[in-house]
């Protein structure tokens, strides 16, 4: 065998590692930089959105993610539960049926859905009188509530109550509705929390 032969061999089998070990590395240094341009978990606590898949929610489910540490519910209501909501504002048993106290909400959710579209709300689940976690309570007329109860939300700790679209009832602890973050669509069945639709590029 020539020495040609062999050097010729070793060196394409250097070639091959030093390739190998050189495409390692440099993945390596990729992934971080990679992951740096993404918003870090600390980012995503101190506001960054957060992007929501809705389309398996049924009409009459609620579901709960987190933007900026807090529970964030959103609500497919029924056509029954607008039809409710309609009514209520009728009566004079709500604090503030059309969501006029304006730092409850982004102007787009000034109405009585307090929504951009009707059968959806999106609400911080904490009650605006001393921050427990209310619970959510679709029953019509539930014994412990009342025969006046449409469904809504009840905070056990001090009795607030608030109907299906957060808005508080008169009598109770809490001084304002639930709060309403900034959202928006990106499609049918996906929602952005922590942007408002003003704020679409």
């Amino acid at each position: 065998m020539s020495t040609d032969s062999v050097d010729q061999g070793k060196r394409r089998f250097l070639t091959a590692a030093t390739t190998v070990v050189g495409g390692v590395g440099m993945g390596f240094t990729a992934v971080p930089f990679v992951k740096s341009m993404q918003p870090s978990e600390r980012a995503q606590a101190a506001g960054a959105p957060v992007e929501v898949d809705i389309s398996n929610l049924e009409p009459g489910h609620i579901m709960t993610v987190e933007w900026r540490g807090k529970p964030v519910w959103i609500l497919r209501r029924t056509p029954e539960e607008l039809e409710s909501i309609e009514a209520l504002t009728e009566e004079d048993i709500l604090r503030d049926p059309q969501s006029e106290v304006e730092s409850q909400q982004p102007p787009f959710a000034e109405n009585i859905y307090r929504s951009i579209k009707p059968e959806l709300l999106v609400v911080i689940g904490i009650c605006t009188h001393l921050g427990c976690s209310p619970s959510f309570r679709p029953e019509v007329a539930p014994e412990d509530l009342g025969p006046d109860w449409q469904g809504g939300f009840f905070c056990p700790c001090h009795g607030s109550r608030f109907d299906l679209s957060g808005r508080v009832y008169d009598g109770v602890p809490a001084p304002t509705n639930l709060e309403v973050p900034p959202y928006r669509f990106l499609a049918e069945n996906r929602l952005r929390i922590g942007e408002s639709p003003s704020e679409a590029t």
